[in-house]
């Protein structure tokens, strides 16, 4: 069989004619296969899937077929039939290689109209080779891909499973939560000190005037917002795909965050309106099913090949209209905001550690503004309420870049950057916290909540383990590590299943 196919492919590259069609499919095989495999948590997604089939593949068939059969037909384009199937195959394939990859200016406009231009008059006459290669490198590409999809973990239900019944509990108490996410926003014992070395206090002040209690020890389990998130909607550790430790980003996060998770299963059995308001579409990027009865974005105005970062909501003023609509019941809103996130993510930045705590510094101070308006706006129309300001995981200050956290690290300071994390709380007059000191890190921050709202310790008997973990891929075997234990110390231990 495999003799056939050889044989097949030899006497197709050594023809001399090919059809529109095949041509089409071989400039959008490659760069479909390629933008799947460095891109697939992002865009896996049928709705995508279809998409992207659509766009790289049969908009080309259509184009490719409509153009040769113009060039047939028309005799001044005769003489420029022979380069035609070429050019096309070739101006497809690199306008999307560049498209998907480093994008177009008017620097990479003209080097790939000329690299196309040059290299149809040098290769027209082996357009079925340049053909056979594109099919070839876009199977070593599925193979690898195919690779992928069998380190994909379990499908997440698997781990999203809770150890007892609490997804059934009972709130006796149902005030509206305003669950508020300042990415990056790192905690108040860490702020001052180490590489952020920052005076706080006037912020800090202000919550404890407007009756917050501020968890001043309260850190992250993971490094990055999808694999602290999915944790924090989860209830549950999932330890970055282990064992894939080649896969970086954890698989379905998007769905877990936004979707069906043991959180919003709750909040819905109690007969709470949940709405779901974010200033940037990244937590929508792959599309996933909202389970949120309400979302201030819509997938109809999101590009399919948005990096989830340029479109962006005024999150104060849709929670202004949220709230005026949502006045009866009880209402969860949870409230991202991109501020003040973590330093730059470029590779190879050079020492720029100090200039990368400067800028983190402003956008704390600009998040400080956008919090004392918030949460004052809140104060003044829906006091009883519960307020919860919790960070996803710290601002990486004093790296020079975050990708360097994934290098191992003895410096506890720099370790402590990673996973500081703010937790503020306003309870309402009334509520029974002799447990809320549980609330460590993000896992186990909402069934601390529930059992507290339903009077009810029986599900503070399955906290998970308070513990921090990274993927670390230098300076060490590739793999997942606790980096701080239970106790907040700073440990090297690698994760293993059986744990």
């Amino acid at each position: 069989m495999l003799a056939k196919l050889r044989d097949g492919i030899i006497k197709f590259a050594q023809k001399n004619k090919t059809s529109p069609t095949i041509c089409a499919i071989a400039s959008g095989m490659f760069p479909l296969a390629f933008y799947y495999y460095r891109n697939f948590t992002l865009i896996n997604s049928w709705s995508q899937f279809l998409f992207f089939i659509f766009y790289f593949l049969l908009i080309p068939i259509l184009v490719f077929e409509v153009i040769n059969f113009m060039f047939n037909r028309i005799k001044i384009f005769k003489s420029l039939k022979k380069y035609l199937l070429t050019f096309l195959n070739l101006s497809w394939c690199v306008y999307l290689l560049v498209f998907i990859t480093i994008g177009f200016n008017w620097l990479n406009t003209i080097i790939a109209i000329f690299t196309v231009v040059t290299v149809t008059l040098i290769l027209y006459k082996y357009l079925n080779k340049a053909i056979v290669f594109q099919l070839i490198l876009a199977c070593v590409i599925f193979i690898y891909f195919t690779d992928y999809l069998i380190r994909v973990p379990k499908n997440p239900s698997n781990w999203l499973e809770q150890p007892d019944e609490i997804e059934k509990v009972i709130l006796k108490n149902k005030p509206n939560i305003y669950f508020i996410q300042p990415d990056g926003y790192a905690n108040s014992t860490e702020i001052s000190k180490g590489y952020y070395n920052y005076d706080n206090s006037e912020f800090e002040n202000f919550l404890i005037e407007n009756n917050f209690k501020i968890y001043s020890d309260y850190r992250s389990n993971y490094y990055s917002t999808l694999s602290s998130n999915s944790s924090l909607f989860a209830m549950k550790h999932h330890y970055y795909n282990k064992p894939s430790s080649r896969i970086t980003e954890l698989f379905n996060a998007r769905d877990v965050i936004v979707g069906a998770n043991p959180v919003l299963t709750i909040l819905k059995n109690n007969n709470y309106s949940t709405n779901l308001l974010l200033d940037t579409s990244y937590l929508l990027k792959n599309r996933p099913n909202i389970a949120y009865d309400y979302c201030n974005f819509n997938y109809e105005d999101l590009s399919y090949f948005s990096k989830g970062l340029q479109s962006n909501r005024d999150v104060f003023l849709d929670l202004k209209e949220r709230m005026k609509l949502t006045k009866n019941g009880s209402n969860f809103y949870f409230i991202e905001k991109l501020c003040p996130t973590h330093i730059t993510t470029a590779k190879n930045p050079r020492n720029i550690a100090d200039l990368e705590r400067d800028k983190y510094l402003k956008r704390l101070e600009e998040s400080n503004i956008w919090l004392k308006k918030l949460l004052t706006y809140i104060h003044n129309n829906d006091d009883n309420s519960i307020v919860i300001i919790a960070s996803d995981h710290g601002g990486f200050v004093g790296f020079n870049s975050m990708i360097e956290s994934r290098t191992k690290q003895t410096n506890r300071d720099l370790i402590y950057s990673i996973f500081t994390a703010q937790l503020a709380i306003k309870w309402p007059d009334g509520y029974e916290l002799s447990y809320d000191n549980k609330i460590k890190t993000p896992v186990n921050l909402f069934r601390v909540l529930f059992s507290i709202l339903s009077e009810n310790e029986i599900y503070l008997n399955h906290l998970q383990e308070d513990k921090s973990f990274i993927q670390i891929n230098d300076k060490a075997p590739v793999g997942v590590y606790e980096y701080i234990n239970r106790a907040g110390e700073v440990v090297f231990e690698e994760y293993k299943e059986d744990m």
